[in-house]
C-alpha cells in the first residue's frame, strides 16, 4: 500500500512540473519576455523618427513664415500694375515698371547712403566700444567687477521708451538735433554686445593672455593681437545684427530727424502716404531697402552659422 502510495506521489511531481499546453518555455525566444525585447528598439526607433520628423516639420513652417512675405514683396514688385492682385505666384510677366517708377519718384540712393551711414557707424562704433567694454569686464580685475557687470547687463531689461526723453533732451543740448550723429551717438553701446563679447572673451585660456603679459605685450596689444583674431566669428556675426537692428530703426530716426527724405524706412513711410494703393511701387521701394540686408547675409552667411554653431553664450 505504502509502495503504490510513493508509486504515485513519484508520477505525480513530473506532470505538477510540465508547463501546460501552449505555454511560455523558459528561454523561448517567442515568450512574452523576447517578444517586449525584440520590440523595444523598434519602438524607439519610432518614437526617434517621428520627433525628428516633428522638429523638422516645425522649422519648415518657420521657414515659410520668413521666406514667404519677402517672396510676395519681390514677387508682387515684379508684376505689371494691372496684375498686383493677381493670385499666380509666379510674376510672369516679369515687369520692371515699379522699379522705374519708384526710382523716378523716390530719392532712393539719398536714402540708402544715409540709412547706410547711419548702420555703418553706429555698427563699427558699437563693436569698438562694446569690445574694449567686454575686455576689461573679462580681463582685468578690479573692486566691485560683478555688481558693475550686472548693473550694465540690467540696462539690456530697460525700455528704450524710458530714456528716448533723457536722451533727444542731451542732444538737443548738444545741437545734435537733424544731424545723423545724433541718431548714432546714443546707440554706441549695446549691453547684448557685451555680454555676449565678454562670454567668449572668458572662455580663452588664462595662459594664452599670460604668455601675451611674458612676451613684453600691454592690455592694449594683446587685446587687438591676440584677442581680436580669435573673436573673428563672433564678431562677425555681431556686425550683422548690429547692422540689421539699425538698418531697421525707425522711431529713433523719426524723433531725431524729423524729416521724411532723411532714411530709407523714413522714405518709404512718407512714400505710402503719398502713393496710397500702388502697392507694386510700394512693394518695390520695400524691396530696394532689403536689397543690402540680404546681400550682407549672403557674404556672412558662414560666419554667422559657425559663431553660432561652435560657441554661443557660455
Amino acid at each position: 500500500m505504502s509502495g503504490t502510495s510513493a508509486q504515485t506521489a513519484g508520477s505525480s511531481a513530473p506532470r505538477a512540473a510540465a508547463p501546460a499546453a501552449g505555454g511560455p518555455v523558459a528561454g523561448d525566444p517567442k515568450g512574452d519576455g523576447g517578444s517586449t525585447a525584440a520590440t523595444a528598439p523598434s519602438r524607439a526607433r519610432g518614437r526617434a523618427a517621428f520627433g525628428h520628423a516633428g522638429r523638422h516639420a516645425v522649422m519648415i513652417v518657420l521657414s515659410l513664415v520668413s521666406i514667404v512675405p519677402i517672396y510676395w514683396m519681390y514677387a508682387g514688385s515684379l508684376r505689371r500694375p494691372g496684375d498686383i492682385l493677381s493670385s499666380n505666384p509666379l510674376p510672369w510677366p516679369l515687369s520692371l515698371e515699379s522699379y522705374r517708377y519708384v526710382l523716378d519718384t523716390l530719392d532712393v540712393p539719398v536714402l540708402l547712403f544715409n540709412t547706410l551711414m547711419i548702420s555703418v557707424g553706429t555698427t563699427v562704433g558699437q563693436l569698438l566700444v562694446c569690445l574694449l567694454a567686454a575686455y576689461a569686464f573679462a580681463a582685468w580685475d578690479f573692486r566691485g567687477k560683478g555688481v558693475l557687470f550686472l548693473l550694465f547687463v540690467a540696462t539690456w531689461l530697460v525700455p528704450f521708451q524710458i530714456t528716448m526723453i533723457s536722451n533727444y533732451l542731451v542732444l538737443n543740448q548738444f545741437g545734435l538735433l537733424n544731424t545723423l550723429a545724433g541718431v548714432v551717438v546714443p546707440s554706441l553701446c549695446s549691453a547684448l554686445a557685451v555680454l555676449l563679447l565678454r562670454q567668449h572673451m572668458q572662455a580663452f585660456p588664462r595662459e594664452l593672455l599670460d604668455a601675451a603679459r611674458i612676451d613684453g605685450r600691454g592690455s592694449w596689444s594683446t587685446l587687438w593681437t591676440v584677442v581680436v583674431p580669435n573673436l573673428r566669428p563672433v564678431l562677425a556675426s555681431l556686425s550683422i545684427l548690429l547692422f540689421i537692428t539699425a538698418w531697421n530703426e525707425y522711431f529713433w530716426p523719426a524723433l531725431v530727424l524729423q524729416r521724411a527724405n532723411s532714411v530709407i524706412q523714413l522714405g518709404i513711410r512718407g512714400y505710402m502716404a503719398q502713393e496710397g494703393n500702388n502697392w507694386g511701387a510700394i512693394m518695390a521701394a520695400s524691396g530696394l531697402a532689403c536689397l543690402p540686408i540680404l546681400a550682407l547675409y549672403v557674404v556672412l552667411q558662414r560666419q554667422v552659422i559657425d559663431a553660432f554653431v561652435r560657441s554661443g553664450l557660455r
